[in-house]
């Protein structure tokens, strides 16, 4: 049994419990938050036993094994960290950290206290994700990996009306290529890693974060073209192009169906079953790692996470776009 703390009590965290109560050997026991009663309604209509409004205290506690954090990005770090120290794993949701700084700090320290650190990245460990890594090589030589996830803010329009909220704060290391983006860049990570050459072009919004872009990643022999946004929707699917055909991905965020087209017009349907519950394969990964006292995943590795948090960086970089945790 790994039992859980958890720091965020938003949306996302409640996903992830809905989704880690389906695999064996989870136990929701500590719930951290600001305010007490945050905190408590959330303990209260999770059962969870344990609740926290002092960090320190919280990580300290012996309540529980690993926790998952799902706090604004620029605090996933020391969080973690602070959770590492006292011998807590941990499952921090994308992006992992603000930056590659940030990012090596918490490998250091995962090392050091021999505990589990895991990006929560869904999409590299469904399914549908590791049927297009098995069936890679059948479209022969990788020519292109294009991928496009835009998906308009419930919070732009608000934006638009003069408010701004936290997801288009950049005191809170967020904005489109960090939100939204990671889910088309850690993919190409995994299935072509480090690339030789980044370009990236993007929109600066006037709150300091940016509202959409484009990255262009530059490989031996191929090359990965990245679009996300979250000013627009986009409706097209994802595609890997091979010589001998390509794997059309609906969406690169979730994949729920995947086909391969070959050049002989042929259709070869990869796409296999898959929980309704889409973090439900992260929790499992984490929890499996956890109990088999392996210290990080082979998918969502560190060193995926890591060139992610890189090349992000650069693209950052390039467009302009500074968080107040660079400095």
């Amino acid at each position: 049994m790994v039992r859980f703390g958890i720091i965020g009590t938003n949306w996302i965290t409640e996903s992830f419990i809905q989704a880690a109560k389906k695999v064996e050997g989870f136990s929701l026991t500590a719930v951290y938050s600001r305010t007490t009663e945050k905190a408590k309604d959330f303990a209260d209509k999770h059962h969870a036993e344990h609740i926290f409004t002092d960090l320190e205290e919280f990580a300290g506690s012996d309540t529980f094994d690993a926790v998952y954090i799902a706090s604004p990005n620029s605090l996933h770090a020391s969080q973690a960290i602070l959770c590492m120290e006292k011998g807590k794993h941990v499952l921090c949701e994308k992006p992992i950290a603000s930056n590659s700084n940030e990012v090596n700090a918490m490998i250091k320290v995962a090392n050091e206290y021999n505990v589990v650190l895991m990006e929560a990245l869904k999409t590299t460990l469904l399914p549908n994700f590791l049927a297009i890594k098995e069936n890679l090589h059948k479209i022969g030589k990788v020519r292109r990996y294009f991928a496009s996830y835009c998906q308009y803010s419930s919070r732009y329009d608000k934006y638009k009306e003069g408010t701004v909220l936290n997801a288009f704060k950049p005191e809170f290391s967020n904005g489109s290529v960090m939100d939204i983006g990671i889910y088309c860049i850690y993919p190409a990570i995994t299935l072509f890693g480090e690339p030789k050459e980044i370009k990236a072009s993007g929109y600066m919004l006037g709150s300091g974060v940016d509202g959409e872009g484009s990255i262009l990643l530059t490989y031996d022999e191929m090359d990965a073209v990245i679009m996300y946004s979250k000013i627009t929707n986009s409706y097209i699917p994802s595609e890997i192009q091979g010589e001998n055909g390509s794997i059309i991905i609906d969406k690169i965020h979730t994949p729920e169906s995947v086909k391969i087209q070959y050049k002989d017009g042929t259709v070869e349907d990869l796409t296999q079953p898959q929980d309704t519950e889409s973090m439900y394969y992260e929790a499992k990964e984490f929890i499996e790692l956890v109990t088999q006292s392996k210290h990080q995943s082979e998918i969502n590795s560190h060193q995926n996470s890591l060139i992610t948090a890189t090349v992000i960086e650069a693209a950052r970089k390039q467009i302009g776009l500074v968080y107040p945790a660079d400095k």
